[in-house]
Protein backbone atom coordinates (compact mmCIF):
# COMPACT_ATOMS: atom_id res chain seq x y z
CA UNK A 1 0.00 0.00 0.00
CA UNK A 2 2.88 2.39 0.78
CA UNK A 3 4.48 1.66 -2.58
CA UNK A 4 1.12 2.28 -4.26
CA UNK A 5 0.68 5.71 -2.67
CA UNK A 6 4.24 6.72 -3.50
CA UNK A 7 3.83 5.51 -7.09
CA UNK A 8 0.61 7.49 -7.46
CA UNK A 9 2.43 10.56 -6.12
CA UNK A 10 5.23 10.07 -8.66
CA UNK A 11 2.66 9.45 -11.39
CA UNK A 12 0.83 12.72 -10.65
CA UNK A 13 3.91 14.87 -10.12
CA UNK A 14 6.42 13.41 -12.57
CA UNK A 15 4.24 11.65 -15.13
CA UNK A 16 5.86 8.26 -14.43
CA UNK A 17 3.25 5.51 -14.93
CA UNK A 18 3.67 2.45 -12.72
CA UNK A 19 1.84 -0.75 -13.61
CA UNK A 20 1.52 -1.78 -9.96
CA UNK A 21 -0.24 1.53 -9.22
CA UNK A 22 -2.66 0.79 -12.05
CA UNK A 23 -3.24 -2.68 -10.60
CA UNK A 24 -4.05 -1.25 -7.16
CA UNK A 25 -6.36 1.40 -8.60
CA UNK A 26 -8.33 -1.38 -10.32
CA UNK A 27 -8.51 -3.36 -7.06
CA UNK A 28 -9.80 -0.41 -5.04
CA UNK A 29 -12.26 0.73 -7.71
CA UNK A 30 -13.79 -2.74 -7.95
CA UNK A 31 -13.97 -3.01 -4.16
CA UNK A 32 -15.75 0.35 -3.94
CA UNK A 33 -18.27 -0.66 -6.63
CA UNK A 34 -19.05 -3.86 -4.76
CA UNK A 35 -19.40 -2.15 -1.39
CA UNK A 36 -21.77 0.50 -2.76
CA UNK A 37 -23.96 -2.07 -4.52
CA UNK A 38 -23.87 -4.59 -1.64
CA UNK A 39 -25.07 -1.92 0.81
CA UNK A 40 -28.51 -2.17 -0.83
CA UNK A 41 -28.75 -5.97 -0.58
CA UNK A 42 -31.53 -7.61 1.43
CA UNK A 43 -32.43 -11.33 1.42
CA UNK A 44 -35.95 -12.48 0.65
CA UNK A 45 -37.98 -13.02 3.84
CA UNK A 46 -41.51 -14.06 2.84
CA UNK A 47 -42.07 -17.87 2.81
CA UNK A 48 -42.76 -19.55 -0.50
CA UNK A 49 -44.21 -23.01 -1.12
CA UNK A 50 -43.49 -25.01 -4.28
CA UNK A 51 -42.40 -28.47 -5.38
CA UNK A 52 -38.67 -29.21 -5.32
CA UNK A 53 -36.48 -31.87 -6.92
CA UNK A 54 -33.03 -32.21 -5.35
CA UNK A 55 -30.57 -33.69 -7.87
CA UNK A 56 -27.21 -35.03 -6.63
CA UNK A 57 -24.60 -36.18 -9.19
CA UNK A 58 -22.01 -38.43 -7.54
CA UNK A 59 -19.01 -40.50 -8.56
CA UNK A 60 -17.71 -41.64 -5.19
CA UNK A 61 -17.95 -40.39 -1.62
CA UNK A 62 -17.09 -41.85 1.81
CA UNK A 63 -20.10 -43.74 3.15
CA UNK A 64 -20.44 -41.71 6.35
CA UNK A 65 -20.23 -38.38 4.52
CA UNK A 66 -22.76 -39.37 1.86
CA UNK A 67 -25.25 -40.60 4.48
CA UNK A 68 -24.90 -37.31 6.32
CA UNK A 69 -25.46 -35.35 3.09
CA UNK A 70 -28.67 -37.27 2.32
CA UNK A 71 -29.96 -37.20 5.90
CA UNK A 72 -29.64 -33.42 6.13
CA UNK A 73 -31.41 -32.96 2.80
CA UNK A 74 -34.24 -35.36 3.67
CA UNK A 75 -34.82 -33.56 6.98
CA UNK A 76 -35.99 -30.54 4.99
CA UNK A 77 -38.64 -32.53 3.12
CA UNK A 78 -38.04 -31.75 -0.56
CA UNK A 79 -40.64 -33.20 -2.91
CA UNK A 80 -38.07 -35.71 -4.17
CA UNK A 81 -34.37 -36.51 -4.04
CA UNK A 82 -32.65 -37.97 -7.10
CA UNK A 83 -29.12 -39.37 -6.92
CA UNK A 84 -27.32 -39.96 -10.22
CA UNK A 85 -24.26 -42.21 -9.91
CA UNK A 86 -22.03 -41.74 -12.94
CA UNK A 87 -19.01 -43.69 -14.12
CA UNK A 88 -18.16 -47.06 -12.53
CA UNK A 89 -20.90 -48.90 -10.60
CA UNK A 90 -20.79 -48.12 -6.89
CA UNK A 91 -22.57 -50.72 -4.80
CA UNK A 92 -22.03 -48.77 -1.57
CA UNK A 93 -23.76 -45.63 -2.84
CA UNK A 94 -26.58 -47.68 -4.37
CA UNK A 95 -27.12 -49.41 -1.02
CA UNK A 96 -27.22 -46.12 0.87
CA UNK A 97 -29.80 -44.68 -1.55
CA UNK A 98 -32.00 -47.76 -1.16
CA UNK A 99 -31.74 -47.69 2.63
CA UNK A 100 -32.67 -44.00 3.05
CA UNK A 101 -35.38 -44.22 0.39
CA UNK A 102 -34.28 -41.84 -2.35
CA UNK A 103 -34.58 -42.36 -6.09
CA UNK A 104 -31.32 -43.17 -7.82
CA UNK A 105 -30.03 -43.94 -11.27
CA UNK A 106 -26.73 -45.12 -12.68
CA UNK A 107 -25.18 -44.00 -15.95
CA UNK A 108 -22.00 -45.50 -17.26
CA UNK A 109 -21.14 -42.19 -18.93
CA UNK A 110 -18.78 -40.38 -16.59
CA UNK A 111 -19.14 -36.64 -16.18
CA UNK A 112 -21.25 -34.25 -14.16
CA UNK A 113 -23.01 -32.75 -17.16
CA UNK A 114 -24.47 -36.03 -18.28
CA UNK A 115 -25.44 -36.85 -14.68
CA UNK A 116 -27.31 -33.54 -14.45
CA UNK A 117 -29.05 -34.30 -17.75
CA UNK A 118 -30.22 -37.65 -16.38
CA UNK A 119 -31.37 -36.08 -13.11
CA UNK A 120 -33.25 -33.22 -14.77
CA UNK A 121 -34.95 -35.76 -17.03
CA UNK A 122 -36.19 -37.69 -13.97
CA UNK A 123 -37.25 -34.62 -11.98
CA UNK A 124 -40.87 -33.52 -11.56
CA UNK A 125 -40.63 -30.53 -9.20
CA UNK A 126 -41.07 -26.93 -10.31
CA UNK A 127 -37.69 -26.07 -8.80
CA UNK A 128 -34.61 -28.20 -9.52
CA UNK A 129 -31.99 -27.96 -6.77
CA UNK A 130 -28.54 -29.14 -7.92
CA UNK A 131 -26.31 -30.28 -5.07
CA UNK A 132 -22.68 -31.44 -4.98
CA UNK A 133 -22.32 -34.81 -3.29
CA UNK A 134 -20.04 -33.48 -0.53
CA UNK A 135 -22.10 -30.41 0.40
CA UNK A 136 -23.56 -30.22 3.91
CA UNK A 137 -26.86 -28.41 4.35
CA UNK A 138 -27.73 -26.49 7.51
CA UNK A 139 -31.12 -25.98 9.13
CA UNK A 140 -33.34 -24.00 6.77
CA UNK A 141 -31.17 -24.33 3.66
CA UNK A 142 -34.03 -25.42 1.39
CA UNK A 143 -36.94 -23.24 2.62
CA UNK A 144 -34.68 -20.18 2.58
CA UNK A 145 -33.27 -21.06 -0.85
CA UNK A 146 -36.65 -21.12 -2.59
CA UNK A 147 -37.97 -17.84 -1.13
CA UNK A 148 -36.70 -15.66 -4.02
CA UNK A 149 -38.78 -17.72 -6.49
CA UNK A 150 -41.82 -15.86 -5.19
CA UNK A 151 -40.65 -13.27 -7.74
CA UNK A 152 -41.52 -14.71 -11.18
CA UNK A 153 -38.56 -12.85 -12.68
CA UNK A 154 -36.09 -14.95 -10.66
CA UNK A 155 -34.77 -17.97 -12.52
CA UNK A 156 -31.82 -19.08 -10.38
CA UNK A 157 -30.76 -18.77 -6.74
CA UNK A 158 -27.55 -19.59 -4.91
CA UNK A 159 -26.69 -20.03 -1.23
CA UNK A 160 -24.18 -18.59 1.21
CA UNK A 161 -21.27 -21.05 1.19
CA UNK A 162 -18.65 -21.66 3.85
CA UNK A 163 -15.78 -24.10 4.49
CA UNK A 164 -16.03 -26.91 7.05
CA UNK A 165 -13.67 -26.54 10.02
CA UNK A 166 -11.55 -23.79 8.45
CA UNK A 167 -9.11 -23.76 11.37
CA UNK A 168 -7.46 -27.00 10.21
CA UNK A 169 -4.75 -25.52 7.96
CA UNK A 170 -3.66 -22.26 6.36
CA UNK A 171 -5.21 -23.48 3.08
CA UNK A 172 -8.64 -24.09 4.63
CA UNK A 173 -8.50 -20.72 6.37
CA UNK A 174 -7.64 -19.09 3.03
CA UNK A 175 -10.48 -20.91 1.26
CA UNK A 176 -12.96 -19.84 3.95
CA UNK A 177 -11.69 -16.24 3.77
CA UNK A 178 -12.17 -16.28 -0.01
CA UNK A 179 -15.71 -17.66 0.33
CA UNK A 180 -16.66 -15.12 2.97
CA UNK A 181 -15.28 -12.19 0.97
CA UNK A 182 -17.40 -13.41 -1.94
CA UNK A 183 -20.45 -13.77 0.34
CA UNK A 184 -20.06 -10.30 1.83
CA UNK A 185 -19.15 -8.29 -1.25
CA UNK A 186 -19.38 -9.87 -4.71
CA UNK A 187 -22.56 -11.94 -4.36
CA UNK A 188 -24.73 -9.26 -2.72
CA UNK A 189 -23.49 -6.64 -5.18
CA UNK A 190 -24.39 -8.71 -8.24
CA UNK A 191 -27.64 -9.91 -6.64
CA UNK A 192 -28.89 -6.34 -6.21
CA UNK A 193 -28.75 -6.03 -9.99
CA UNK A 194 -30.27 -9.49 -10.49
CA UNK A 195 -27.17 -10.64 -12.35
CA UNK A 196 -25.13 -13.01 -10.20
CA UNK A 197 -22.73 -14.12 -12.93
CA UNK A 198 -22.07 -17.57 -11.50
CA UNK A 199 -24.40 -19.42 -9.16
CA UNK A 200 -21.86 -21.74 -7.45
CA UNK A 201 -22.58 -25.40 -8.00
CA UNK A 202 -22.41 -26.68 -4.43
CA UNK A 203 -26.13 -25.93 -4.11
CA UNK A 204 -28.07 -24.04 -6.79
CA UNK A 205 -31.80 -23.80 -7.48
CA UNK A 206 -33.26 -23.21 -10.95
CA UNK A 207 -36.74 -23.20 -12.37
CA UNK A 208 -36.77 -26.70 -13.85
CA UNK A 209 -38.26 -25.67 -17.19
CA UNK A 210 -35.21 -23.45 -17.80
CA UNK A 211 -32.92 -26.47 -17.45
CA UNK A 212 -35.14 -28.61 -19.66
CA UNK A 213 -35.09 -26.01 -22.42
CA UNK A 214 -31.31 -25.53 -22.36
CA UNK A 215 -30.20 -29.14 -21.75
CA UNK A 216 -29.46 -30.00 -25.38
CA UNK A 217 -27.31 -26.90 -25.70
CA UNK A 218 -25.71 -27.64 -22.32
CA UNK A 219 -24.60 -31.05 -23.59
CA UNK A 220 -23.29 -29.94 -26.97
CA UNK A 221 -22.11 -26.32 -26.93
CA UNK A 222 -18.45 -25.88 -27.83
CA UNK A 223 -15.86 -23.22 -27.18
CA UNK A 224 -13.19 -22.78 -29.89
CA UNK A 225 -14.26 -26.12 -31.32
CA UNK A 226 -13.98 -28.09 -28.05
CA UNK A 227 -16.70 -29.37 -25.73
CA UNK A 228 -15.58 -28.39 -22.23
CA UNK A 229 -16.88 -30.40 -19.28
CA UNK A 230 -15.86 -27.84 -16.66
CA UNK A 231 -17.91 -24.94 -15.26
CA UNK A 232 -21.37 -26.45 -15.51
CA UNK A 233 -22.68 -24.02 -12.87
CA UNK A 234 -21.49 -20.91 -14.71
CA UNK A 235 -22.83 -22.28 -18.00
CA UNK A 236 -26.32 -22.91 -16.56
CA UNK A 237 -26.24 -19.43 -15.01
CA UNK A 238 -25.44 -18.00 -18.45
CA UNK A 239 -28.44 -19.74 -19.99
CA UNK A 240 -30.73 -18.48 -17.23
CA UNK A 241 -29.60 -14.89 -17.74
CA UNK A 242 -29.87 -15.16 -21.52
CA UNK A 243 -33.43 -16.46 -21.11
CA UNK A 244 -34.33 -13.14 -19.46
CA UNK A 245 -34.43 -14.26 -15.82
CA UNK A 246 -32.73 -12.80 -12.78
CA UNK A 247 -30.07 -14.74 -10.86
CA UNK A 248 -29.79 -13.90 -7.17
CA UNK A 249 -28.05 -14.68 -3.87
CA UNK A 250 -30.00 -15.73 -0.76
CA UNK A 251 -27.71 -15.06 2.20
CA UNK A 252 -29.98 -16.82 4.71
CA UNK A 253 -29.55 -20.19 2.98
CA UNK A 254 -26.25 -21.63 4.23
CA UNK A 255 -24.26 -24.70 3.15
CA UNK A 256 -20.83 -26.04 4.07
CA UNK A 257 -18.27 -27.75 1.90
CA UNK A 258 -14.72 -29.01 2.20
CA UNK A 259 -11.54 -27.45 0.82
CA UNK A 260 -8.31 -29.09 -0.41
CA UNK A 261 -5.80 -29.80 2.35
CA UNK A 262 -2.85 -30.09 -0.04
CA UNK A 263 -1.38 -27.29 -2.13
CA UNK A 264 -1.24 -29.50 -5.23
CA UNK A 265 -4.99 -30.21 -5.06
CA UNK A 266 -5.73 -26.57 -4.36
CA UNK A 267 -3.80 -25.53 -7.48
CA UNK A 268 -5.70 -28.07 -9.60
CA UNK A 269 -9.03 -26.84 -8.24
CA UNK A 270 -8.20 -23.20 -8.88
CA UNK A 271 -6.87 -24.02 -12.35
CA UNK A 272 -10.14 -25.74 -13.25
CA UNK A 273 -12.18 -22.83 -11.91
CA UNK A 274 -9.96 -20.31 -13.72
CA UNK A 275 -10.47 -21.98 -17.08
CA UNK A 276 -14.20 -22.42 -16.57
CA UNK A 277 -14.78 -18.85 -15.44
CA UNK A 278 -12.71 -17.21 -18.16
CA UNK A 279 -13.98 -19.16 -21.16
CA UNK A 280 -17.53 -18.42 -20.05
CA UNK A 281 -16.66 -14.73 -19.69
CA UNK A 282 -15.45 -14.62 -23.29
CA UNK A 283 -18.50 -16.56 -24.45
CA UNK A 284 -20.91 -14.21 -22.61
CA UNK A 285 -19.04 -10.92 -22.91
CA UNK A 286 -21.08 -9.48 -25.77
CA UNK A 287 -24.34 -10.23 -23.95
CA UNK A 288 -22.99 -8.74 -20.72
CA UNK A 289 -21.90 -5.52 -22.39
CA UNK A 290 -25.39 -5.10 -23.88
CA UNK A 291 -27.54 -6.32 -20.98
CA UNK A 292 -25.42 -6.27 -17.80
CA UNK A 293 -22.58 -3.73 -18.15
CA UNK A 294 -21.61 -3.81 -14.46
CA UNK A 295 -21.25 -7.58 -14.66
CA UNK A 296 -19.11 -7.10 -17.78
CA UNK A 297 -16.81 -4.79 -15.80
CA UNK A 298 -16.49 -7.30 -12.94
CA UNK A 299 -15.66 -10.22 -15.23
CA UNK A 300 -13.38 -8.22 -17.53
CA UNK A 301 -11.39 -7.20 -14.45
CA UNK A 302 -11.39 -10.84 -13.34
CA UNK A 303 -9.36 -11.61 -16.48
CA UNK A 304 -7.28 -8.42 -16.68
CA UNK A 305 -6.19 -8.00 -13.05
CA UNK A 306 -4.03 -11.19 -12.93
CA UNK A 307 -2.33 -10.20 -16.21
CA UNK A 308 -1.63 -6.69 -14.89
CA UNK A 309 -0.10 -8.08 -11.68
CA UNK A 310 1.99 -10.74 -13.43
CA UNK A 311 3.01 -8.13 -16.02
CA UNK A 312 4.21 -5.84 -13.23
CA UNK A 313 6.42 -8.66 -11.93
CA UNK A 314 8.01 -9.07 -15.34
CA UNK A 315 8.44 -5.29 -15.61
CA UNK A 316 10.21 -5.16 -12.24
CA UNK A 317 12.47 -8.05 -13.24
CA UNK A 318 13.32 -6.33 -16.52
CA UNK A 319 14.11 -3.05 -14.78
CA UNK A 320 16.43 -4.84 -12.34
CA UNK A 321 18.24 -6.67 -15.14
CA UNK A 322 18.90 -3.54 -17.19
CA UNK A 323 19.61 -1.39 -14.15
CA UNK A 324 16.81 1.04 -14.96
CA UNK A 325 15.18 1.37 -11.54
CA UNK A 326 13.45 4.26 -9.84
CA UNK A 327 13.33 4.34 -6.05
CA UNK A 328 9.90 5.70 -5.17
CA UNK A 329 10.86 5.59 -1.50
CA UNK A 330 13.09 8.61 -2.09
CA UNK A 331 9.85 10.62 -1.91
CA UNK A 332 9.41 9.73 1.76
CA UNK A 333 10.21 12.54 4.19
CA UNK A 334 12.16 10.39 6.65
CA UNK A 335 14.63 11.74 9.24
CA UNK A 336 18.03 12.25 7.65
CA UNK A 337 19.69 10.40 10.52
CA UNK A 338 18.23 7.09 9.33
CA UNK A 339 20.81 5.19 7.32
CA UNK A 340 21.54 1.61 6.29
CA UNK A 341 19.53 -1.04 8.05
CA UNK A 342 17.61 1.56 10.09
CA UNK A 343 16.24 3.05 6.89
CA UNK A 344 15.38 -0.39 5.50
CA UNK A 345 13.57 -1.44 8.68
CA UNK A 346 11.66 1.84 8.80
CA UNK A 347 10.46 1.47 5.21
CA UNK A 348 9.51 -2.17 5.80
CA UNK A 349 7.63 -1.22 8.96
CA UNK A 350 5.72 1.57 7.23
CA UNK A 351 4.94 -0.73 4.30
CA UNK A 352 3.62 -3.45 6.61
CA UNK A 353 1.44 -1.00 8.53
CA UNK A 354 -0.03 0.53 5.38
CA UNK A 355 -0.66 -2.87 3.80
CA UNK A 356 -2.34 -4.17 6.95
CA UNK A 357 -4.54 -1.06 7.08
CA UNK A 358 -5.52 -1.51 3.43
CA UNK A 359 -6.47 -5.14 3.93
CA UNK A 360 -8.35 -4.47 7.16
CA UNK A 361 -10.46 -1.86 5.37
CA UNK A 362 -11.22 -3.98 2.31
CA UNK A 363 -11.97 -7.19 4.22
CA UNK A 364 -13.35 -5.73 7.45
CA UNK A 365 -16.54 -7.79 7.37
CA UNK A 366 -14.63 -11.07 7.35
CA UNK A 367 -12.26 -10.02 10.14
CA UNK A 368 -15.16 -8.89 12.28
CA UNK A 369 -16.43 -12.47 12.00
CA UNK A 370 -13.03 -14.21 12.29
CA UNK A 371 -10.59 -11.75 13.94
CA UNK A 372 -7.91 -14.45 14.34
CA UNK A 373 -7.50 -14.55 10.57
CA UNK A 374 -5.70 -11.20 10.80
CA UNK A 375 -2.61 -13.14 11.84
CA UNK A 376 -2.82 -15.19 8.64
CA UNK A 377 -3.08 -12.22 6.27
CA UNK A 378 0.55 -12.46 5.09
CA UNK A 379 -0.01 -16.12 4.16
CA UNK A 380 -3.29 -15.26 2.40
CA UNK A 381 -1.57 -12.59 0.34
CA UNK A 382 1.26 -14.97 -0.58
CA UNK A 383 -1.27 -17.56 -1.81
CA UNK A 384 -3.17 -14.91 -3.77
CA UNK A 385 -0.03 -13.44 -5.32
CA UNK A 386 2.08 -16.49 -6.07
CA UNK A 387 -0.61 -19.18 -6.57
CA UNK A 388 -3.99 -17.72 -7.48
CA UNK A 389 -2.89 -14.98 -9.90
CA UNK A 390 -0.38 -17.08 -11.91
CA UNK A 391 -2.86 -19.98 -12.06
CA UNK A 392 -5.50 -17.68 -13.52
CA UNK A 393 -3.07 -16.49 -16.19
CA UNK A 394 -2.13 -20.09 -17.03
CA UNK A 395 -5.83 -21.01 -17.12
CA UNK A 396 -6.45 -18.33 -19.73
CA UNK A 397 -3.68 -19.64 -21.99
CA UNK A 398 -5.19 -23.14 -21.73
CA UNK A 399 -8.80 -22.23 -22.52
CA UNK A 400 -8.96 -24.32 -25.69
CA UNK A 401 -7.58 -27.46 -24.01
CA UNK A 402 -9.91 -29.89 -22.34
CA UNK A 403 -9.06 -31.62 -19.09
CA UNK A 404 -10.70 -33.51 -16.26
CA UNK A 405 -11.78 -32.27 -12.86
CA UNK A 406 -8.27 -32.62 -11.49
CA UNK A 407 -9.47 -33.41 -7.97
CA UNK A 408 -11.83 -36.33 -8.59
CA UNK A 409 -10.79 -39.42 -10.53
CA UNK A 410 -13.38 -40.97 -12.84
CA UNK A 411 -15.52 -37.84 -13.00
CA UNK A 412 -14.81 -36.71 -16.53
CA UNK A 413 -16.09 -37.50 -19.98
CA UNK A 414 -15.11 -34.53 -22.15
CA UNK A 415 -13.17 -34.67 -25.39
CA UNK A 416 -9.40 -34.39 -25.38
CA UNK A 417 -8.62 -33.01 -28.78
CA UNK A 418 -6.39 -30.43 -30.40
CA UNK A 419 -7.40 -27.98 -33.10
CA UNK A 420 -5.88 -24.87 -34.69
CA UNK A 421 -8.05 -22.62 -32.51
CA UNK A 422 -6.01 -23.72 -29.51
CA UNK A 423 -3.62 -20.88 -30.44
CA UNK A 424 -6.23 -18.13 -29.97
CA UNK A 425 -5.99 -17.88 -26.14
CA UNK A 426 -2.18 -18.06 -26.36
CA UNK A 427 -2.11 -15.14 -28.81
CA UNK A 428 -4.65 -13.08 -26.87
CA UNK A 429 -3.05 -13.84 -23.50
CA UNK A 430 0.42 -13.16 -24.87
CA UNK A 431 -0.73 -9.80 -26.21
CA UNK A 432 -2.19 -8.80 -22.83
CA UNK A 433 0.96 -9.90 -21.00
CA UNK A 434 3.32 -8.10 -23.41
CA UNK A 435 1.18 -4.96 -23.19
CA UNK A 436 1.30 -5.07 -19.40
CA UNK A 437 5.09 -5.44 -19.41
CA UNK A 438 5.55 -2.60 -21.92
CA UNK A 439 3.40 -0.28 -19.81
CA UNK A 440 5.37 -1.27 -16.72
CA UNK A 441 8.79 -0.54 -18.21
Amino acid sequence: MLAFLLQVNSWLNKGQLYLFALFMIMIWALWLMRVVLASSYKPWTAPYATTTSVIIPVVDEPEELFRSVLDRILEQRPTEVIVVINGPRNATLEKICAEVGVRWAWTEIAGKRNALQVGVGMATGDIAVLVDSDTIWTRGTLPELIKPFRDPRVGGVTTRQRILNPERTVLTRWADWLENVRNEYSMPAMSVLGTVGCLPGRTIAFRRFILVRCMERFMSERFLGVFLEVSDDRTLTNYTLQAGFRTVFQSTSLVYTDAPLELRKLVKQQYRWARGSQYNTLRMFGWMVRRAPVLAVFYAADILVPFVLVGSYFAWAYSLLVGDTVNVYDELRLPGSLVGWQLVLTILGLSAMMTALSLMIRFARHFAFRPRDLAYLPAFMMINTFVLMPVRVLGFFRLAHNAGWGTRAGGFQGERQRNPLVLVPYLLGGAMLVTSVMIGV
